[in-house]
């Protein structure tokens, strides 16, 4: 499948963002896991847009990547001021959830790589609770040393997933899926972020109206006053889009 023809994308400063909804990206990757090719699944928020804008190797990762969905406010306001509306955020746990739901539904393995020690097993265990049926055939936190790569990678291909969720964190998880895709020969790799955190009970989503009102951004700065540091880059990523469309009017 040529997701460009299947999907058709955007350009948000430099980056390829298609024009999904949760429906059509679970189309596009039931079609991938059918296909067997090893593919690549980021979904993108407004904060690593504006970091790729400064960092071409990145912005490299996200163009080539087989299927980049809009996650968060951001890239859903960029889209519809650059005349491009979108219908629906794709999230990271969104869709992490959706897959899990499908995967139970088709016999799907699944693997959980990244998070603190201990998360992904609790992430695991509750994921297989609420879809019953559900396969997730191994585990492995995200602190681990470089030089313990090859048995991590080993240990993917031995049990054989057809996905595999990434959550070593945006954009590391990124760089790090794009390096080691095919020696996983995982046929879709996810990269999930916090994702692990939240499915363990570790760390609380934000209530169903923040969700809504596209203010999950504020709910976790709410969580973690720390993040104000990385919230910086929002007014920058809309100065930024600005930019970019009267530049190009």
């Amino acid at each position: 499948m040529q997701v460009s023809q299947a999907a058709p994308w955007l350009d948000i400063l430099g980056c390829r963002v298609h024009r999904v909804d949760m429906p059509t990206t679970l189309e596009i990757i039931n079609q991938f896991i059918l296909e067997r090719r090893p593919r690549h699944v980021i979904t993108l928020n407004a904060e690593i847009i504006y970091t790729a804008l400064q960092n071409p190797e990145l912005q490299q990762v996200i163009n080539q990547a087989d299927l980049v969905t809009p996650d968060g406010a951001g890239v859903v306001w960029a889209a519809r001021f650059l005349g491009c509306p979108l219908q629906e955020r794709v999230t990271g746990i969104d869709l992490m959830v959706a897959l899990s739901r499908m995967a139970a539904e088709e016999g799907w393995r699944v693997f959980l790589l990244g998070a603190r020690p201990g998360v992904a097993g609790k992430a695991a265990n509750n994921l297989e609770t609420s879809f019953p049926g559900l396969q997730v055939v191994g585990t492995q936190h995200g602190y681990f040393a470089e030089y313990e790569t090859d048995a991590i990678l080993t240990a993917i291909r031995e049990k054989q997933p057809d996905l595999l969720f990434v959550a070593l964190g945006a954009p590391y998880q990124e760089f790090w899926i794009r390096r080691y895709l095919i020696d996983c020969k995982v046929p879709v790799a996810v990269g999930v972020g916090g994702s692990l955190d939240v499915l363990a009970g570790e760390v609380a989503r934000a209530p169903e109206i923040f969700i809504r009102l596209n203010l999950e951004w504020l709910y976790r700065l709410f969580q973690e006053p720390k993040r104000w540091r990385r919230q910086l880059a929002l007014p920058r990523f809309v100065f930024q889009v600005f930019r970019q469309k009267y530049r190009s009017s």
